[in-house]
């Protein structure tokens, strides 16, 4: 997940390069309600701390390689990314998924 944040549903979160891609595919929804304090339960599926004790070395790879390029290539400023996010039902949050780095659901 490159971006997270609470959604009225549920979490919403954006992939990897989700800003150079059809947002219809890029951005999704988790439905269910949020609970935990990490990892995190969102519906059916667990969400994780990327770097924490049983992550996905592939997924802390990807992630690695996408904030290299962000690097080189710059990436959106944060009013923007959270105005997409608004756009897209979230609401957010300083606290939860949506605060910290999930790796993996």
């Amino acid at each position: 997940m490159a971006e997270h944040f609470r959604h009225a549903r549920g979490l919403l979160y954006f992939d990897l390069y989700w800003h150079v891609g059809d947002p219809a595919e890029t951005l999704h929804v988790i439905e269910g309600e949020i609970s935990g304090e990490g990892p995190w339960r969102v519906g059916d599926c667990i969400v994780k701390v990327l770097g924490c004790h049983g992550s996905d070395p592939a997924l802390a790879t990807a992630y690695a390689r996408w904030q290299e390029r962000l690097e080189q290539d710059g990436y959106l400023p944060r009013p923007l990314i959270d105005a997409i996010a608004r756009r897209y039902g979230a609401t957010l949050a300083t606290n939860g998924p949506g605060s910290a780095a999930p790796s993996s659901r």
